[in-house]
């Protein structure tokens, strides 16, 4: 595990509901972590994988604070998230989340620029809004947008687009740690890999912390540094991405890596294919 951590689970148990035996037993907790330990350095990308139904998301949520605990706790900065100073306010500026379908988490309703100068206004971060219009216009050209999408619509802009437009508005509150969710699942190479050479970029700039969840382990061996692999709820495996696709010692792992077999990519893969 890293060292200077900024984002850690210590014993993490989350459990959902009752569930009841079809015999009529007493319900029992749906148990969906069991214990996970994970830490997230400064300025360290990590991943996050595991099949459908791993706990994977759950943990995810966890570590913004979405999610309650049942067990065990979650810190930022060494400290618990229900005691982070400033509150829920200070905590939200500090940690944001890029969602798998961009298009569900943008108000139909209002243009990009409402969309991208709102949480701007509300931490502060401008005193008024001609200020957070020269803020939100530094930060479309550092993600690769055009500021006429200012005036536009998330329908008007293409799947692409407002996938950047998730990216700035994560960014643009200047947080210390981002959570990436399947955020390149369904797209084509060419996309995915400017997508995450953009990712990796920002978190090098701006000293950014980041977790980025995926079931395609090529992604998480081309961006991140380390990684965990998660199976029913339980880490099986943690460390550096490299040694672990490459000497793989629990049997999920080797499992996962034979089902879906690893390319074997040059260290400037996202360099020339998001070209």
């Amino acid at each position: 595990m890293a060292d200077n951590l900024l984002v850690e689970t210590r014993d993490l148990v989350v459990e959902f509901g009752q569930k009841r035996s079809f015999l009529g037993r007493a319900p029992q907790p749906l148990r969906v972590l069991k214990g996970v330990n994970v830490g997230i350095g400064r300025g360290e990308i990590v991943g996050i994988v595991g099949e459908s139904g791993s706990g994977k998301t759950t943990l995810g949520r966890s570590l913004l604070g979405l999610q309650a605990a049942t067990g065990g706790q979650v810190l930022f900065d060494g400290k618990p998230l229900a005691d982070f100073p400033g509150g829920e306010i200070a905590l939200r500026r500090q940690m944001q989340m890029i969602f798998q379908d961009p298009m569900s988490s943008l108000n139909p309703r209002q243009t990009i620029a409402t969309i991208l100068s709102k949480p701007i206004l509300l931490h502060g971060i401008a005193p008024d809004k001609a200020s957070a219009l020269a803020r939100i216009a530094e930060v479309l050209d550092r993600v690769g947008l055009p500021q006429a999408v200012l005036t536009r619509y998330p329908h008007e802009l293409s799947g692409g687009q407002r996938q950047r437009v998730g990216i700035a508005r994560a960014v643009m509150l200047r947080p210390s740690f981002v959570l990436a969710d399947e955020i390149v699942s369904g797209q084509d190479v060419s996309t995915q890999a400017r997508v995450l050479q953009l990712l990796r970029e920002l978190c090098a700039e701006i000293g950014l912390s980041m977790a980025f969840i995926s079931h395609d382990l090529s992604v998480i061996r081309a961006l991140c540094h380390r990684v965990y692999v998660l199976n029913g709820g339980v880490v099986v495996e943690e460390g550096e991405c490299e040694k672990v696709f490459a000497n793989p010692q629990h049997a999920y792992t080797r499992a996962l890596i034979d089902a879906i077999p690893l390319p074997v990519v040059s260290q400037d893969w996202l360099e020339t294919t998001a070209a």
